[in-house]
């Protein structure tokens, strides 16, 4: 590809759908998944941990990868590009699950049976989470550039019509290809051959993916990173902002600074002025006698960046407790398997295999999805990808929703048969319908998400701002850890027993369905919120869109010669 935005939709598809790409998300994919369906037992069985101990560190971890991939998605955008910090990244994610493969092999790193809600202390302690945030900071600065990097391979044309949410839909295809071998292959040699031999084969493939992705190198488009941090520049804006805040806003906002012509960076698109949030429009202001340098005067593109990302604000905020619901899944619903009869025909499925459910309802619904749905809707709406972002987002929403009413129902039939005939489990593969109705909901809302975030995003924040998918991940899973917390507080004081709704072992005196439905009426209210929030935003206009694409001219040789707007 050579960095030549001609050569065309369909040979972007081949490189990047059927081979680097591909590879990296299916291996990647296969060995994250199937760490994130099965780690909750194996905190419980092998580092005994308590049930509410377990969940917690496994949605704390969870957090931990999502959240940091901002980390990884600064790096990209300012000091290293995309593909080198993917690299970075997946050498990280490497080296953890290799020290994870370690301490699940020699039994002297593993702590012994205890009676407190966590049994691991000294040395082992030392290993375990210290692996567990090597894989943590790997995997999360692995999600905050890849997605942005996979985006860059189309130029503005493919991306209007509809390319950009093809390339997301096939790749959440094919990397749920590789989590479906996760989920059913390694967790069973996992728990049926050894944690240790799990853990590396997921070390193997996601070694291989990387590798693959490097090979790749040659034919990439390659966005280099910008000059200045994300975050300085915001800080820039609300820095002169407030310095400016007693001046007055000029009529007519062409007065206000902006750089045109050679001492433009070539890395920066140009966003036009828009008439939201206009208290930031001062920090456009250069007061007279005052030299254009940096802390003194912002450009017009500068304060629309700042913004952009306060306008996403309410879309990021509105998917967090669809996140706290989906860790449930990765969690609680687990534990609820172990207790449930996991027996298909006369094989027995490990619980943790469950998810895989969802993982088929994907792969099965998003080519349907792809070759009918999306033209079926373009005929009505006339949107290229049938329908916009937000609304692919509201309807995820909606189905977490009905996730978390059917979960209570789930869980409370369980629990009914079996305190009424306790020898006699009900089926694990009740289950599925939660499982199921939240896989569509995620098919929704990620792809939705990451498309919404990437052509919203000014070029140099892309990898910033689809690393707000993970964030809402992030702080959905965080949420769960606080959720189930004070729950336990607050029901420890006023049920009748004294115990909380999710204390202790035993699930069947437990009221794990009182949670879920608790869970549903809070994404009820956040529905509501969600609605107000998309309907307030405001895209990026087209001419911004199409500035992307206009040739940009390189600095001048002092970098200093300026125009105004």
């Amino acid at each position: 590809m050579q960095n030549d935005p001609g050569n065309g939709l369909i040979c972007v598809f081949f490189l990047f759908f059927f081979f680097f790409f591909p590879v990296l998300g299916a291996l990647e994919s296969m060995g994250f998944i199937a760490n994130m369906a099965s780690l909750v037992l194996y905190f419980y069985f092998i580092m005994h941990f308590d049930i509410p101990t377990s969940a917690n560190t496994l949605t704390n971890f969870m957090g931990s990868v999502f959240l940091l991939s901002l980390a990884g998605a600064c790096i990209a955008d300012t000091f290293l590009n995309r593909f080198y910090t993917s690299l970075l990244f997946g050498l990280m994610e490497v080296m953890g699950l290799a020290l994870l493969t370690a301490q699940a092999y020699f039994k002297d790193l593993q702590p012994g049976f205890c009676h407190r809600s966590t049994c691991v202390e000294g040395g082992q302690a030392v290993m375990f989470y210290g692996s567990l945030c090597l894989y943590a900071l790997g995997s999360g600065g692995v999600k905050g550039a890849v997605p942005a990097l996979g985006g860059d391979q189309f130029d503005h044309d493919h991306r209007k019509k509809g390319a950009l949410a093809r390339y997301y839909n096939w790749n959440l295809l094919i990397s749920t290809a590789g989590s479906i071998v996760g989920v059913t292959a390694v967790v069973w040699v996992s728990m049926n051959k050894g944690w240790h031999r799990g853990f590396f084969i997921s070390t193997m493939a996601t070694l291989v993916g990387f590798a693959v992705l490097a090979l790749g190198k040659p034919l990439y488009r390659i966005q280099p990173p910008g000059n200045n941090s994300t975050f300085v520049r915001i800080a820039q804006v609300v820095v002169v902002t407030f310095r400016n805040r007693h001046l007055s806003l000029p009529k007519n906002p062409d007065k206000l600074f902006e750089i045109n012509g050679a001492s433009r960076d070539p890395s920066e698109e140009r966003l036009s002025h828009s008439d939201q949030f206009r208290l930031l429009d001062k920090a456009a202001i250069l007061r007279e006698g005052t030299e254009p340098r940096p802390w003194k005067v912002c450009t017009v593109t500068q304060v629309e960046e700042v913004k952009i990302l306060i306008r996403m604000i309410p879309i990021i905020a509105s998917t967090i407790l669809m996140n706290t619901s989906m860790a449930q899944l990765q969690t609680f619903s687990v534990q609820q398997g172990v207790a449930m009869d996991a027996h298909l025909g006369t094989k027995t499925i490990p619980t943790p295999s469950i998810p895989v459910i969802p993982l088929v309802f994907i792969s099965v619904l998003i080519p349907i999805y792809e070759f009918a749905a999306v033209p079926f809707a373009r005929k009505i709406t006339g949107h290229p990808s049938g329908i916009t972002q937000l609304q692919r987002v509201g309807v995820g929403l909606v189905l977490s929703i009905l996730s978390m009413a059917v979960a209570g129902f789930v869980e409370l039939h369980r629990k009914h048969e079996a305190r009424k005939n306790p020898p006699n489990k009900i089926s694990a593969f009740w289950l599925s319908f939660q499982y199921g109705i939240f896989g569509i909901a995620e098919m929704f809302t990620v792809v939705g998400l990451l498309e919404f975030f990437y052509k919203e995003a000014p070029s140099g924040m892309r990898s910033v701002s689809t690393s707000f998918t993970w964030l809402t991940l992030a702080l959905g899973y965080f949420t769960s850890t606080v959720f189930v917390e004070i729950i336990n507080s607050v029901t420890r004081r006023i049920t009748p027993s004294r115990q909380g709704w999710l204390h202790g072992n035993d699930l069947n005196s437990n009221n794990l369905n009182l949670f879920y439905w608790f869970l549903a009426i809070l994404n009820v209210i956040n529905f509501a919120f969600y609605l107000f929030s998309a309907s307030w935003y405001r895209y990026k206009s087209e001419d911004d869109r199409e500035s992307e694409t206009r040739p940009k001219a390189e600095r001048g040789p002092s970098g200093e010669t300026t125009q105004f707007k």
